[in-house]
């Protein structure tokens, strides 16, 4: 649940709710709640710009779950297919993008111009075994790189792990991670 909240709009609110009552209470001197609106609201506010500044929305599903996709996910899916989807559907602060160093450690963002975007992710069934779908826009690597590099994002995502690459359009692939059994 937190982590579909943004922490950042959250400090907005309350340190915008606490300035305000601040200034409404120097103006009606009451010096209590003077303090507590200028020594708690305006930080609170400040903080609240700084993460929304260094906030990274989380990657939305370009296609809803359907049940028996969500029951197979439960039986068959990796560690590392749980962390990726829940790293990626939750907000971030301080990162470029999502999954931004796992790119680079497979020499896939040679530079931050040229870093693929996770679009979205979807999750679905391939020979039986759950699979998680990423969804990239890749305008600037072309897709016989990703092909290149297949053998190298298996292995780092780890064990029990299959990829299959595809380019539905153009600047579009698709990194399907499958769980193998």
């Amino acid at each position: 649940m937190l982590r579909k909240i943004s922490l950042g709009t959250v400090g907005l609110w309350v340190g915008g709710v606490l300035t305000i009552i601040g200034f409404v209470a120097y103006a009606t001197e009451n010096a209590t709640l003077n303090l507590v609106g200028f020594f708690y609201g305006v930080p609170i506010l400040l903080g609240g710009f700084a993460l929304k500044a260094a906030e990274l929305k989380p990657v939305p599903l370009s296609q809803p779950t359907p049940p028996d996709v969500l029951q197979q996910r439960q039986q068959t899916a990796t560690s590392i297919q749980n962390q990726i989807r829940q790293d990626v559907m939750r907000y971030r602060y301080g990162q470029d993008a999502h999954l931004d160093s796992s790119l680079e450690s497979l020499g896939l963002s040679p530079s931050d111009e040229e870093r693929p975007d996770l679009n979205s992710l979807r999750e679905t069934v391939v020979d039986g075994a759950y699979t998680l779908v990423l969804e990239f826009y890749s305008p600037l690597i072309p897709f016989e790189t990703w092909e290149q590099k297949r053998e190298k994002i298996e292995k780092f995502f780890g064990p029990n792990i299959r990829v299959e690459l595809s380019q539905p359009e153009e600047d579009q692939v698709d990194v399907a991670l499958i769980a193998v059994p």
